[in-house]
Parts: structure tokens; sequence; C-alpha cells
């Protein structure tokens, strides 16, 4: 019988299995969610690979090489999402940015011929946003419960945000967006979207006030949405934004970094969504966000909420109800995550940037 929730995060000890290396500097990993059981992995120069069965396929499923900028430290290939009908019309969507440095989400179709290669001539930019610094692209794609598009971007970079991206609703910067692939061309915007409708507003903005958004996702049994996102210089956080909300939470960057004001001289903390965990840089340097566990392997993770720090390898874990006081501390890994990866059957893996490897998320 599986083993009930511990009563404390304390008792749970997490660690890591190799399940494939070989790799340059990947930066994100997911499924297609098509019944097939693989993985793809992006590569931060500009390549998607797939792990079938456990093994990493030596031809690329795509390679946009020629297409990529990945000079800056946090430009490239950032992630891919997959429709969420893909195993009926084979359709995949890429973040990256391109050799000028400007954001690109394109659309790309897989070969109907052969599952493990998309089609490079099959592309359509959906967007191009236009970035002022290298820093603080965001870059993750994922779909949502409601079969919507959601896109982070970051404040555009520097630091300070020094443009005022996060707080202005006429720039797609500093913002998660959401939009209707399938209802236009390329693009369509959703009735519902908090700022659709309004005058000086982009309507794709389902939420604002982001310094650069490393990673969100959505808990699969709860619809809950989680938001990691990167701090200045004292405090990275977690934004949680149940499944219940209709959008437009502001959550609070520049105005506050974590539950502290940035600037003083501006801190009106009206309207603002703080975050329901911190943590400050003596731990760490800038959070890499994780998925709600909800696979079968780990019972006792059942509904931790697992997020980690790229400099540190520390690796925390969240159960709701939140309180003050954030996450425990679950290991401390030697990796660079860049990402973690959810696959089919709810099963976690950890890309790890500089060893060139992909683990899965295991209980010891």
């Amino acid at each position: 019988a599986p083993t009930s929730a511990p009563a404390s995060l304390d008792e749970l000890a997490v660690g890591v299995e190799l399940l494939v290396d070989g790799l340059a500097r990947p930066t994100h990993v997911t499924s297609a969610g098509d019944g097939s059981g693989r993985l793809f992995v992006t590569e931060q120069a500009g390549r998607i690979f797939v792990i079938r069965d456990g093994q990493l396929l030596e031809e690329p499923f795509l390679d946009l090489r020629n297409l990529v900028g990945a000079n800056g430290n946090e430009q490239g290939l950032l992630s891919v999402a997959f429709h969420p009908d893909y195993a009926e019309n084979g359709r995949l969507y890429v973040n990256y940015t391109d050799r000028e440095g400007t954001t690109v989400v394109a659309r790309y179709s897989a070969l109907p011929d052969d599952p493990d290669r998309a089609d490079l001539a099959s592309a359509q930019v959906l967007l191009r946003i236009e970035q002022p610094a290298p820093n603080h692209n965001g870059g993750l794609l994922k779909f949502g419960p409601d079969g919507y598009l959601y896109i982070g971007t970051g404040d555009g970079g520097a630091a300070g945000d020094p443009w005022g991206n996060a707080q202005s609703l006429d720039t797609l910067l500093g913002k998660l967006l959401r939009i209707d692939v399938d209802g236009g061309d390329p693009y369509a915007i959703p009735a519902d979207n908090p700022f659709a409708g309004q005058a000086g507003a982009r309507p794709e903005i389902w939420a604002y006030g982001l310094r650069n958004p490393w990673r969100f996702s959505f808990d699969r049994a709860t619809g809950d949405l989680y938001i990691a996102d990167v701090g200045q210089n004292r405090h990275e956080e977690v934004n949680l934004q149940p499944a219940s909300s209709a959008g437009g939470e502001n959550y609070s960057w520049d105005i506050m970094e974590g539950r502290e004001c940035y600037d003083a001289r501006t801190c009106d903390m009206a309207g603002l969504t703080l975050p329901v965990a911190t943590y400050s840089h003596s731990d760490g340097c800038s959070i890499t966000g994780g998925y709600v566990y909800r696979g079968a392997a780990f019972p006792r993770l059942q509904g931790v909420y697992l997020y980690a720090d790229y400099c540190s390898g520390n690796l925390w874990g969240l159960r709701a109800p939140f309180a003050e006081g954030d996450g425990a501390l679950l290991a401390t890994l030697d990796l660079r995550v860049t990402s973690f990866g959810e696959d089919e059957a709810g099963e976690l893996y950890l890309a790890d940037r500089e060893g060139g490897a992909i683990y899965r998320l295991v209980l010891e």
C-alpha cells in the first residue's frame, strides 16, 4: 500500500539518478504528451534531442543553430512546448533568442513519416519581442489546462528594471503572456484575458510584475500555477496563482524583491501579490522553478512543489497550505539545474547545464 504523506518535509531525502549525458548545455526537458513516453531536451545553442526508452537519440529532432543567438549567458534556445493535440496535429512551439538578441516564439511541425524529426521548413513565427539587453529573457513556453499557450518574459535585462517594463502594461516584457494558438493566424487573444480591450495595455498579458520568470508550471492535479522569479541582489521567490484566478496579478517587481521593498521611495504595496516562498542569496543566487510532484513512484512526495537554485544546487520542497517560513531543504545537488521536467506519468527530471546531463528525481 502507498505510504501516506509525511507530517514533515524534513522526513524526505531527495536524490537524483543519471538518465542520459552527452548533451551541450541543456536548457529544458519536457514530454510531448503523445503517449510515446519520449522526453525532449533543448540545448542552448539551438538543437532539440529526443530521449526514447532511456536512450538519447543521435540525430537531433530539430536543429535551429543557424537561427539562434546564444552569445549571452542567458540567451539561446530556451524551451519547447508541444500542442495539447500534438499526437494528431504534430505542432510544437519554441522560444529562442535570434542573432540580434530578439525573443522569437515560433511554431514547427513534426515530419509525418518520422516522429523523431521535425520539419525545419514548417516554421511560422508567432511573436518577436525586442530585448534591450542580453539577459532576463524568460523563455519558457507551456500550455495550460485551458489549452492556451503561456509565455514567460523577463523585464528586458540590465539591473533594477531601468526601463520600467515589469510594471508597464504597454510592453510584453516582465510578464506572463497567454495566447490562443488555435483561434487566429498566427494567434488570437483569449476573450477573458484580463487586459483584453483595455486602452494602452497589451492584450496578450496574463500577469505582470515579473523580473525573470525562470520556469513556471501547472499542478496537473489542481491547475494551480507556480511561477519562480529570479531576484536582483537579495531574494529569490516562488509565486502562486490559484487555478480559480482570472489573471491580472501584479507580482510586484520592481516595487518589491521577494517580500521586501526594492525601492523604499516607491514601495506602495497596494494591489500586489507577494510570493508564497522566498530564499535569500545566502542560500543561492538564481531560482529554477520546478513542479508539484504527481507521479506514482514516490507516494510520499505527492503534492510537494520542488524547486532548486542554479548556483548552490540546493533543492527545496513546499507543500500547501503555505506558511511564512518557506520551503524545506531536501537536498544539495552537485548540479547546475537549468530546468525541471515532467514526463507523461508525472515523474520529474532535472537538466544539468554544465554537466550536459538529464537526471531522474528519486527518493533515497
